[in-house]
């Protein structure tokens, strides 16, 4: 049947509401919601979280396999895997997935700059014939699942047998290291084992030429997101010292101490990329999956009660500034140990410290989930348990500024040793989230949609709506829709979306004037009350669309 409509004087009244009270973009976290902090909600519903696994395409750990780079259907192949590991991610509920698409100085996608990654086709700089980077982005958005493209800034190659090793010679042919050797140093030193190399972060020249080659993706692709992970300089190797002596004496710009130079470095690296995306696109996330220590308390008071590696010292990531400065819009530290008696790096203890850390700045905090180790016995008793992973959502239920969990990695999400992914999913997954809106990105007022029909047949319920005036004037572009149901037909009252309980799907924003969508799991003969509304790319919420009312 159709749904019920407003009259024409009541769309338009409603219309210029919305217009006089949608929240602005700079009002506090969560203001863009349609309810208010009144509202009783459910822990384990959260109406937003950001949820991700990592898809490392470095050795072909998670995407493309090594299998599918000799299969005569490689693209169609590859094509296929990837479907799969969304496939996963939408059944997990997650919203978002970071996909490495720069692993060793090279690229998933045409770059003007870079050769062609050989983890697509086994061979480096090899043009696998197609554009990986266009159709993980493209498909990524058909599920509408935020697409976090994962650039490794300085790494250039893997070690021998497999990778490069420390021998130029063995990278692509026309390589930029091969080109500018003086930008590269071997670490550790060559005929060592696991010698690699790495652009030296102390040179100008390379850190225009790493963010220029990061940049041609960031404004070639529709992508959500940039997102390092914890290689800056090399972590320590036995006592082999960082080749940078002639650097240092060349380009310390005034620094006397070495390593607070070499902080520096990486400092500028984080500020000024995070100042080239967002001038080049405003709405563009910048984030860092750093180690997850800052420093310990011993060191610095300001750091944490733990014993561990110290990021501050070992790789020259001053992590804590990034946050305190607002550098980033977000930060993954990777807490990848167990609750318990660990006094090195106790996930208790780290998240309150990450958590006091990100209060009072806009950087959000999510936190990097080792599924890895699950069920491992290489990891110990603790990572016996099946139920460790969930114990640290539920633990993370306790710090409000923990605002979601990004998975290392997707093999490991779907290999679920001992259930552990079936118990975290059931218990903080079961029901769709929206990501995290950033207020401070730029923004624009969004009308809610306005449903046109709805129509029972044989695979569910059938919804179809036009969003009014997308886009026109200062009102914003909707880029997907959040869809809730309601049992009955009494309209639910102002917290009726307070959180995900009723929340049954989110979906991408299709070319066109009028979107449809399918409720393939409402029941044959059951009344239903549904709502709607649009968010924009960076998951600003309009207010709710009148209720639409499927009465057989």
């Amino acid at each position: 049947m159709k749904a019920t409509r407003l009259g024409a004087a009541g769309v338009v009244a409603a219309l210029l509401g919305t217009l006089v009270t949608t929240t602005p973009a700079s009002a506090a976290p969560g203001a863009t919601d349609t309810t208010t902090a009144t509202c009783a909600t459910d822990p384990a519903t959260p109406k937003r979280q950001f949820r991700a696994m990592w898809i490392s395409s470095v050795v072909n750990i998670d995407w493309p396999s090594k299998a599918s780079q000799t299969n005569p259907d490689r693209i169609a192949v590859q094509q296929a895997e990837y479907r799969e590991l969304l496939d996963l991610a939408e059944r997990l509920h997650h919203n978002a997935v970071v996909v490495q698409v720069r692993p060793t100085a090279d690229a998933l996608w045409p770059s003007p700059h870079e050769p062609w990654s050989e983890y697509l086709t086994g061979v480096r700089g090899q043009d696998p014939g197609w554009d990986p980077l266009a159709f993980l982005v493209d498909e990524s958005h058909r599920r509408n699942l935020e697409f976090h493209a994962w650039f490794n800034p300085y790494r250039v190659s893997m070690p021998a047998p497999g990778g490069a090793g420390a021998d130029l010679s063995q990278l692509a042919p026309g390589h930029p290291a091969r080109q500018h050797p003086d930008w590269t140093f071997a670490y550790p030193p060559a005929g060592v084992a696991g010698s690699r190399l790495y652009y030296n972060p102390g040179i100008p020249e390379v850190r225009e030429f790493v963010q220029t080659a990061m940049m041609d993706a960031v404004k070639r692709y529709d992508i959500d997101g940039v997102h390092f992970d914890d290689y800056f300089y090399p972590y320590p190797s036995g006592s082999y010292q960082v080749p940078d002596d002639a650097t240092f004496a060349a380009h310390n710009r005034g620094f006397t101490d070495r390593a607070d130079w070499r902080r520096d470095n990486i400092n500028l690296l984080i500020q000024e990329m995070n100042g080239k995306i967002k001038a080049a696109k405003p709405w563009v996330k910048f984030g860092v999956s750093p180690f997850g220590i800052w420093r310990n308390k011993t060191a610095d008071p300001l750091g944490s009660d733990t014993t561990g590696s110290q990021s501050y010292d070992i790789i020259s990531a001053d992590t804590r500034k990034w946050v305190k400065q607002e550098w980033i819009d977000y930060v993954v530290p990777q807490l990848y140990w167990y609750i318990g008696q660990y006094p090195a790096a106790d996930y208790a203890r780290l998240v309150p410290w990450w958590a006091e850390t990100v209060r009072g700045t806009r950087v959000q905090l999510y936190i990097g989930q080792a599924d890895y180790k699950s069920g491992d016995p290489a990891y110990g008793p603790y990572w016996q348990n099946p139920r460790e992973l969930s114990d640290h959502l539920t633990l993370n239920r306790s710090y409000p500024e923990v605002q979601g969990n990004v998975h290392f990695s997707a093999v490991q999400v779907r290999a679920n040793r001992l259930g552990a992914t079936d118990i975290y999913a059931a218990e903080h997954y079961s029901r769709p989230a929206l990501v995290p809106a950033m207020p401070h990105l730029p923004a624009k007022p969004l009308l809610f949609p306005v449903v046109t029909r709805t129509t029972r047949q044989a695979d569910g319920v059938r919804l179809s709506w036009r969003q009014p005036a997308d886009g026109a004037g200062p009102l914003g572009t909707a880029t997907s829709y959040a869809i809730y149901r309601f049992d009955g037909i009494t309209p639910p009252g102002r917290c009726g979306t307070a959180d995900a309980a009723h929340l049954v799907d989110t979906v991408r924003a299709t070319p066109g004037g009028t979107q449809s969508w399918v409720d393939s799991t409402a029941e044959p003969g059951r009344r239903y009350t549904y709502q709607l509304t649009a968010l924009d790319r960076s998951a600003n919420e309009s207010p709710v669309s009148p209720p639409a009312f499927v009465l057989r």
